[in-house]
């Protein structure tokens, strides 16, 4: 047997005799080791899965908007003499059902004459609510400048770590989605 064999043969022996001594421990301390970092670890591995599907989400309420806003930058929207309601049908048709859309969404489709005269509101209220009365729909005719706005209040559980931003007076967090465009010269 060479001399590199019996190194290894030793070393596996000292990592085999403590293993062996960790499993015959009886006194506890690793349990309880255990049970104070995994407190804080599982709270922050919660916490981070929370925001990625909260970045997932608003990243599907964004694609579903560019969708659904192409109908109005075509015409197609217009000519079909679509109403807000199936306006706001054809953006939860593009999302995934990890969301109530249809209890939750809101929408907002103003139309511009030029674009330095997009000014946007703050869709929520002095009271950290948010208001419904300040979305409207008008989609625009032929070459109009188009803004599609669209909201979606996502629940949060780890709230504690924080995190303040865009958060509503019920706790949830404020996503929300924007879609500018000049609708195109379409013949009717």
């Amino acid at each position: 047997m060479s001399e590199d064999d019996k190194n290894r043969n030793k070393s596996a022996r000292r990592w085999l005799g403590a293993g062996l001594r960790f499993g015959r421990a009886s006194s506890g301390s690793v349990a309880v080791e255990f049970a104070i970092v995994s407190i804080p670890f599982f709270a922050l591995l919660f916490a981070i899965i929370e925001t990625a599907l909260m970045f997932f989400v608003g990243q599907i309420l964004d694609s579903a908007v560019t969708k659904a806003s192409r109908q109005i930058r075509t015409g197609q929207a217009q000519q079909a003499a679509m109403t807000g309601a199936q306006f706001k049908t054809l953006v939860c048709n593009g999302m995934v059902g990890l969301v109530n859309c249809s209890g939750n969404l809101m929408i907002d489709v103003r139309k511009y004459s030029d674009f330095s005269k997009v000014t946007q509101t703050s869709p929520i209220d002095k009271d950290n609510k948010l208001d419904a009365s300040l979305m409207t729909y008008d989609m625009g005719g032929k070459s109009d400048i188009v803004v599609v706005r669209a909201f979606y209040p996502w629940p949060t559980f780890f709230g504690f770590f924080g995190n303040k931003t865009s958060t509503l007076a019920d706790g949830r967090k404020l996503l929300g989605a924007v879609v500018a465009f000049r609708n195109e010269p379409f013949p009717w």
